[in-house]
């Protein structure tokens, strides 16, 4: 049996390694995970008893449609249902905008280091991907804009970016966006915005209103806290989610997820507390950072991407072997590791830890 020649060299995506596997591999009893930009502080408690309440209806297939969600977060964000569309996370819908419009031959670009997701799903299609390297850590719009040509289908813009943590402003956006043919779709994803308080960051709801080749993709996995649902979703001009639609899988979200879900976005005072404290958490590991003479990318997600001035692996390793599970091992950034803001507790051992680590490896240099 052979498979589809454009996929046989195609990598698995890594998750963030589990805690469980970390504290078998190497006798740990603790382990502290900021690899995976999870919610260190849970879910809402709304959307815990939603799920409880949906465990006797286990039989019954979800709403394909997820009717009542849409139309809640339809009212939410000023727009109409039919610009709505769900998936089992935001990732799925990545998979099915490039289902619907890449086909073999068709070019996408897309940052050189962003959610390696946008150029998974181009490869199983058989599209080109475009990477354009990053400027100082952030999107160079200039520089993709450069590389649109005639074959240009879908251009991706992670914003905040993952991994590195930027933004590019309102004003950048929507210059990028002026120019941008509207026959080519411009996926601003928005996994992060959530988090996001500067005044210069996108609206990109108003966006959408003016450039019909907009789409946005949001998520339940980050500040909701319900990553292990999975549920995100895509908002778009009708006609363009149609198309998406047209590909999506039936019953691709469960019912306890679109029950949690709907819960959620009704529990403000929840989300209002995670930002505060997330922000608080961004706030003390740049400031620890600094006092080590480690520069970081300006941080506006749940995470912080820092320049160890050691080799990231090797940093990595070690911080494993004390229990703190961490990203390392990104293209172009060899010295640079990503970790995810945790509780206050979770983001003074990491500190600790980082500390201990830098010095044992400069004493064995």
């Amino acid at each position: 049996m052979q498979p589809k020649p454009n996929i046989v060299d195609l990598p698995v995506y890594q998750p963030g390694k589990p805690v469980e596997d970390v504290k078998r591999e190497l006798g740990l009893t603790e382990v502290i995970k900021l690899a995976s930009n999870e919610n260190p502080f849970g879910c809402s408690p709304k959307a815990k008893e939603a799920i409880t309440r949906e465990l006797e209806n286990m039989s019954i297939y979800p709403d394909g449609a997820a009717v009542e969600l849409t139309a809640a977060l339809a009212k939410q964000h000023g727009v109409n249902p039919d610009q709505i569309i769900f998936g089992a996370g935001s990732d799925e819908v990545i998979l099915m905008i490039a289902r619907a419009f890449l086909v073999p031959g068709d070019e996408t670009i897309m940052a050189d280091q962003t959610f390696p997701q946008y150029k998974h799903n181009a490869q199983i299609e058989n599209a080109v991907s475009i990477e354009v390297p990053l400027k100082e850590g952030t999107h160079d719009l200039a520089a993709m804009l450069d590389r649109v040509t005639d074959k240009t289908k879908v251009i991706w813009v992670c914003n905040p970016n993952n991994p590195t943590g930027t933004i590019v402003t309102e004003d950048e956006l929507e210059s990028f966006l002026s120019s941008v043919p509207q026959n080519v779709l411009v996926v601003l994803d928005e996994a992060y915005c959530e988090y996001v308080e500067d005044p210069s960051y996108p609206d990109g709801l108003k966006l959408l209103r003016k450039y019909p080749n907009v789409v946005l993709l949001r998520t339940f996995s980050k500040i909701y806290g319900l990553a292990s649902l999975r549920i995100g979703y895509g908002i778009g001009r009708p006609d363009v989610i149609r198309s998406i639609n047209q590909v999506r899988e039936p019953f691709n979200t469960s019912r306890f997820a679109q029950a949690a879900a709907l819960a959620a976005i009704n529990d403000e005072s929840f989300l209002t507390e995670c930002r505060r404290a997330n922000k608080e958490g961004l706030q003390y590991l740049d400031g620890e950072f600094r006092q080590m003479g480690l520069q970081a990318f300006p941080a506006y997600g749940n995470f912080i991407m820092v320049d160890v001035r050691r080799p990231a692996l090797e940093v990595f390793d070690a911080l494993l072997r004390r229990g703190i599970i961490v990203r390392a091992g990104h293209k172009g950034y060899p010295a640079h590791i990503r970790i995810t803001v945790g509780s206050r507790e979770q983001n003074e051992k990491v500190v600790a830890a980082l500390k201990a680590v830098l010095q044992e490896i400069a004493i064995k240099v």
